[in-house]
Parts: C-alpha cells; structure tokens; sequence
C-alpha cells in the first residue's frame, strides 16, 4: 500500500510535549532510523498558564526534517500528513509574525466573560462545544485583552507551521472543530461562536476546502529538496488520529487513549452521529465523519509525577502492588479538568495513608484514579452507540505499562484490546489521507474476577471521594 502521492508517507506529529517527523512504510511502520524527535519547551507557571513559543517550535519541526534528510530518509517520500494537537491558538501580525506565545490545551487562564451563547444546548448541539476557557471563544478575547489592542489575527499551531512551511494558512475543518467555532453540520465559521469571540472571518485562517493540498514554498523547497512538489494533505486533529490509527475508525471501537492527556472517543459517519449528549464533544475527524468523546487532563503526566516525586515505580514497583487492594484513594485532578466542567489545577488528592504506606502504592492509586474517572467517560460514550463496542487502549503512557492496561481493563470490567503501534497518530493521519482503515496489531487484556471486584470497590471509595471534593456545577 503505497503513499497517496506514490512512495512513503512522511507523517508531522505536532504534539503538545514533543514534535516528531516520522517516515512510514507501505505497512505505516516507520522505516529504520525514519523518526526524529524534539521535546517542545511549554512553560507553565501557577497562574494556569502553559505556552510554548511558536517559532522555536517551527525550527524544532524543521529541525526533525533536517535530520531525517540528512540521512536519507526524506528520499522518495510521496506525500506528508499531519497529526496536530487541537486547541492551540497564538495571535501574529499582518506579518505573520508571532505577536504571543502559543497556548497550548493545557493552559486554563482564559474564563469565560459577559454572555454566553443564547441558546447554550443548541450552540452545543451545532459546533460540538461549550463556552469554556478550553476554545477560541473564551481564549480569543483573553488573549486580545493581554496584548493591548494589537493589530492581530488567529491561527492555531498547524497553521503556523504551514504559513512558516508553505506560505498557506488554510485550516483543516477537522482542527477548526477543535477550535469551537465551526458549525458542524456547515463546516463553516458559526456566527454566533464568532461573536463571542469578538472577531470576523477576516481575523481567523482560511477553512481548508475539499481536496486541499499543499506543497513546500521556494526557500523550505530550496532546504528539502526531496519535498519539492510533494502534496501536503490537511491536518487531522490528533485525538480522530490516534482513533483510526488504532484501529477504532468506526462505532464498533471506543478508543481509550492514555498520552500525556486521556480521552474516550468513538468514530462515527456523520449520518449515524445522533443527538449529542451535554457531557460530551463532538469534532470533526475530515468532511464525512466526526468524533463524539470526553477528555481529561490528568493521563500521562500524572504517572511523571507520580514517578517524579515518589518512590520505588521504577522496574517491578508497580508490578508488585494489587489492583484496588492498597486501601487508598486518589482524585487525578492534579492539572484541574476538561469541558464541560472546569475544575481548577490543583485538585488532586490523596486519603488514606498510613505510616505504612509505600511509594508504589500511593502511585497506584494515582494511576487507578485515573482508570476510574476514565471509565466515567467511558460509559457516557458507549452509551451512545448500538451494541457492546470493543474497547482498544493506546497511547504511550499505556504502551509503556502493562500493569495500567490490566488495571484499565479491570475497572471497566471486562477483557480489552491493547494497541501495539507507538505512532498511532501518524498512522492515523496516513489512514485518513488514504481513505481507508487498517487494523494494527492488538493483544487482548483479560482482568480476573478478583481484580474485577476489587476495582469496583475501589471505585464505590472513588466516587464517595470525588463527590466530596469535587463540585462539577
């Protein structure tokens, strides 16, 4: 299965911890010494911010592919894909140059100020979202507010990239969903979401039509000869990617995805997409389906903390420790909550310690706090399709721990999937340009019925917990 373009498929990971060019296979595995990798820098600070700076990300982008041409590896590439992270907004000039830092998912400064939609359920029904500091609406006028009265217009990370790359700014419609001013059903700018943000057309990119394709301009053609004329496809939000990348492309799979962030969501034809319910969003994955699911900000980055500040989680640490029978109780809102709810950064908790407590136990709970507000999502979006779907884990975080998949699968209560492909967003951007799915490699996890009922017990301590400490009005 060759490139759409013909050759290997060159896929961008434009992810909020790293950025990462990746060369794929006719099979989308990558070649050998085919991945280049940067870490992105984010500040964060305890007034909620957490940016990145957007040309020191462009030259880490070009960094990667300065690499992989300097090996070879860009020879004979006959098209790029991108995966992007959702939600980034950075404000430039009429230059184009940055006039802000890129806001990245996790940044929680930005409140909703004045009214609100008129309609608050049928503005939810139509762009997929809410008035939340998560999307443009609310992130639009705090980040015009920091800046002055500027001149400036809006772009999102993927954006930039291509203004920087190809000199063209157009937007996919599957990254303008995530901004939460697209009309989902028109795939067009929503005027009332437009209001509230307080801009026009005119001050937000281009949507991308049908068919957009892209190619390198003179001076980024000039430095990567070997993409000279290769078609760019648009870029896929990363969540629709890491979704069809695991091979979830259709309602028969709910994709569990554990990276640095955790999200549940199920892949729908736009004519099967029924009403959609107030816990959930929905985007677009590309012009005929669309993506219903539920996020949550503590995933990954809760088991670097926990690995960070605790003891003993390296090698067997965990592998030693029952599932749910340490007696402790954790609430993962280490870096507060996603839509529609906003719990502050800083609600995370622990109860139960003792003075026999270990490390490896206490980040045990952490990582099945996590399992358990997951699974919360989980029913939410089963709930919205036929039948019992399959539910397939993936992500790195996951891919890295076999004792979290089985813990995953025990909290849920019945035997799961895991996905044995690492670049699960790149090979879902390289199935969405081709138009098709492709099932990767999947073992089975299988929880025992002790393991079963001990996480149900857990989770009875879970939801006591929760609902005294957390106020989701």
């Amino acid at each position: 299965m060759s490139a759409p373009g013909g050759g290997p498929l060159l896929a961008l990971d434009l992810g909020s911890s790293s950025v990462r060019a990746i060369v794929l296979d006719d099979d989308l595995g990558p070649i050998p010494g085919g991945i280049a990798r940067r870490a992105v820098d984010v500040r964060l600070d305890g007034a909620g911010a957490a940016e990145a700076d957007a040309d020191e990300y462009v030259a880490s982008l070009a960094d990667c592919l300065d690499e992989l041409r300097d090996g070879g590896r860009l020879d004979g590439v006959g098209a790029v894909v991108t995966s992007s992270q959702w939600h980034s907004l950075l404000a430039v000039g009429d230059d184009g140059r940055p006039r802000s830092a890129v806001l990245t998912w996790a940044d929680t400064r930005a409140r909703p100020a004045g009214r609100g939609p008129k309609d608050p359920a049928a503005f939810h029904e139509r762009t997929g979202t809410w008035h939340h500091g998560l999307y443009w609406s609310t992130r639009i006028p705090w980040l015009a507010g920091q800046l002055a009265g500027s001149r400036v217009r809006f772009r999102g990370l993927p954006e930039h990239v291509t203004a920087s790359l190809l000199d063209d700014q157009s937007c996919s419609v599957s990254v303008a969903s995530g901004t939460g001013l697209l009309d989902l059903a028109s795939q067009e700018w929503d005027d009332e979401a437009l209001a509230l943000a307080g801009v026009g057309v005119r001050a937000l990119p281009a949507l991308a039509p049908p068919g957009w394709r892209g190619t390198l301009d003179r001076e980024a053609s000039s430095r990567w000869p070997q993409l000279a004329g290769v078609p760019w496809w648009a870029a896929t939000g990363d969540g629709a990617a890491s979704s069809i990348g695991s091979g979830c492309g259709d309602e028969t799979s709910l994709a569990v995805t554990v990276g640095t962030s955790a999200a549940v969501r199920v892949v729908q034809r736009t004519a099967a997409a029924g009403e959609l319910p107030h816990g959930l969003w929905r985007y677009r994955v590309d012009g005929d389906r669309v993506v219903t699911g539920t996020a949550f900000s503590g995933g990954g980055n809760l088991f670097a903390w926990a690995a960070a500040v605790l003891q003993g989680l390296e090698g067997v640490g965990l592998d030693e420790i029952s599932l749910g029978g340490h007696g402790l109780t954790a609430l993962p809102f280490h870096v507060g909550s996603r839509p529609p709810f906003a719990v502050p950064p800083g609600k995370g908790a622990l109860a139960g310690l003792g003075l026999d407590t270990t490390g490896p136990q206490m980040g045990a709970a952490v990582l099945e706090s996590v399992c358990h507000e997951v699974v919360r999502g989980l029913r939410a979006v089963e709930a919205t399709v036929a039948g019992r779907p399959r539910i397939v884990l993936n992500g790195g975080a996951l891919y890295a721990s076999r004792w979290w998949q089985q813990a995953f699968a025990a909290a849920a209560g019945r035997a799961v999937q895991a996905c044995g492909v690492r670049e699960m967003a790149a090979r879902g951007a390289a199935l969405v340009a081709r138009g098709v799915d492709l099932q990767p490699p999947l073992d089975d996890v299988v929880p025992t019925a002790a393991e079963i009922e001990a996480m149900s017990e857990a989770a009875s301590r879970y939801e006591s917990l929760r609902d005294l400490l957390i106020d989701e009005r």
